[in-house]
């Protein structure tokens, strides 16, 4: 397949999925999660920031962490990629579903709907004892840990080390890219598993898989096509526009 049929099939596909991993953010500005580990931060391994044993052994600590992470991703802005793929939603409509990996809600503040985050998300936070999930307030008067409005401790709402993906958004994902057309696989490794076997799906049932990635990954002698560049210019190409 080259660039026109792969333009081809994503024009004509009925139902699209799209995967999004720490590539799309990049543009934005948001560094991956280890790349974020610098200064003070450089001397903790992931584990000790993001997975239920720290949390319970020094929930200061963690909510530290995250409390500079918030204020980082609310900094940043959309980048093209971002509203791109929130221009295809609107192209197909109740055929297209994203499922993301990231946790900064760009997607969301670029105009998608629909919509779901596979890790969490970074703007809220989960009661303890409840399980609802709210909205952080103002980095200026987040004070951490956060309490609920029921009055109970909160936990960042994120998927850590350890646990599995919340089964309505594996599902909702994975019914999506087992009936897709087309599924596009956008600034992602392939390496984190079951969000990087999604694709897999759409091949398993016919489906065409291109993805968007200045990098070869695990995935790309699997699939269909490959848009060697970053996310805004190859989906602009995708799209047969202008990269913004």
């Amino acid at each position: 397949m080259n660039l026109e049929a792969a333009r081809a099939a994503l024009r004509d596909a009925r139902r699209v999925a799209v995967l999004t991993g720490a590539g799309v953010s990049a543009e934005s500005g948001i560094p991956t999660f280890r790349d974020a580990q610098t200064g003070h931060w450089a001397r903790f391994r992931p584990e000790d920031l993001a997975s239920p044993d720290a949390y319970r052994q020094d929930p200061d600590t963690v909510w530290e962490w995250y409390a500079g992470r918030y204020r980082d991703v609310l900094r940043a802005e959309p980048n093209g990629a971002h509203y791109l793929l929130a221009q295809l939603e609107g192209l197909k409509g109740n055929g297209f579903l994203l499922a993301t990996q990231n946790v900064d809600g760009l997607h969301a503040r670029a105009g998608s709907q629909r919509l779901v985050e596979l890790h969490g998300n970074l703007l809220s936070a989960r009661d303890e004892i409840t399980g609802e999930v709210f909205a952080l307030p103002d980095p200026d008067v987040l004070e951490t840990p956060p309490v609920s409005p029921n009055g109970h401790r909160m936990r960042p709402n994120i998927v850590w080390f350890g646990e599995f993906l919340p089964e309505d958004a594996l599902a909702t994902a994975s019914e999506a890219f087992a009936s897709a057309d087309v599924a596009l696989v956008v600034g992602t490794s392939g390496v984190v598993y079951p969000a990087a076997g999604l694709a897999l799906e759409t091949l398993r049932q016919g489906g065409v898989v291109i993805e968007i990635n200045p990098e070869e990954t695990e995935l790309t002698p699997l699939l269909s096509f490959s848009v060697r560049d970053v996310a805004s210019r190859g989906l602009a190409a995708l799209l047969g526009q202008a990269a913004s």
